[in-house]
């Protein structure tokens, strides 16, 4: 293969079972420019191991490590990459041919844009659709909405210094990712159709990292507190008392508040 327009990095622990199926929704799309990376993360079933050996290499690029969480994964299929725009895609989940397209014709017709999204399909032990919707920074602060499975930028991802590995729940590193990519000015596409399908299996890792997860909340917030500090501002400049009283509500746990109470981390303090 030529330099490739896309990487496809797929994390796996565990998940043998699943990777015919998601290497076949890659597959599906018929392009001979986009890469396809398995992180194997430490997987210690003997049904993985056997799927992760069978595979051809000549096709697919094979990086094993020990156990270290989806985002140091994550970073490692990253960092082995050929191409300039990345898809990371669970094991356990299938993309559509449209996402690749989608994400490609995207960024390549907009300097600006750093990451590219759409919506998904439940299946497993849920159905249905999860319809994103169009960015909005304000839900995004509050709680992660947009899934890490989105076509973004080596660019963006080299700017937030990686996923973070130091989350306080795996899981939510693609929501650092996103705000990182707010706070360097990059746009977000969203594209209204199904791009992906979201397998849900109950007692996954997602369901673990739910609005109730304080500690993760906390660490977010501090981490970007200007832009929860700029968000609280415009809101009650706008005369959003109430929705500005919910966010200094929800972040005091994690930002030092200022005198009018508005939340601002330590690093706030001294440019506000």
């Amino acid at each position: 293969m030529a330099t490739p327009h896309l990487s496809v990095v797929i994390p796996c622990f565990n998940h043998g079972a699943y990777l015919p199926e998601v290497l076949r929704s890659i597959e599906s799309a018929k392009r001979n420019d986009v890469e396809v990376i398995i992180v194997d993360d430490g997987s210690t079933d003997t049904l993985t191991c056997e799927v992760i050996a069978g595979l051809d290499r000549n096709r697919i690029t094979i990086i094993r490590q020990q156990n270290a969480g989806v985002a140091a994964a994550r970073n490692a299929g990253f960092r082995a990459a050929k191409a300039d725009i990345f898809l990371p895609v669970d094991a356990d989940n299938r993309i559509r041919p449209a996402y690749i397209e989608q994400g490609i014709a995207l960024l390549s017709a907009d300097p600006d844009v750093g990451v590219v999204y759409g919506d998904a399909e439940y299946f497993g032990a849920r159905t249905g659709r999860w319809k994103t919707g169009k960015f909005d920074l304000e839900r995004l602060l509050e709680w992660n909405y947009i899934d890490a499975c989105a076509v973004l930028r080596r660019e963006v991802w080299e700017q937030n210094g990686g996923y973070d590995e130091a989350m306080p729940r795996m899981g939510l590193e693609d929501w650092d990712m996103w705000l990182g990519a707010v706070s360097r000015d990059w746009k977000f596409a969203y594209v209204p159709e199904v791009l992906f399908d979201y397998r849900v299996v109950p007692g996954s890792m997602i369901s673990k990292a739910n609005p109730g997860s304080h500690e993760t909340e906390r660490y977010v917030a501090a981490k970007h507190g200007y832009l929860y500090r700029k968000a609280w501002q415009r809101m009650k400049d706008e005369r959003w008392p109430a929705k500005a009283k919910v966010l200094g509500r929800k972040l005091r746990g994690g930002v030092k508040e200022n005198s009018d109470g508005g939340p601002a981390s330590a690093g706030e303090l001294a440019i506000s």
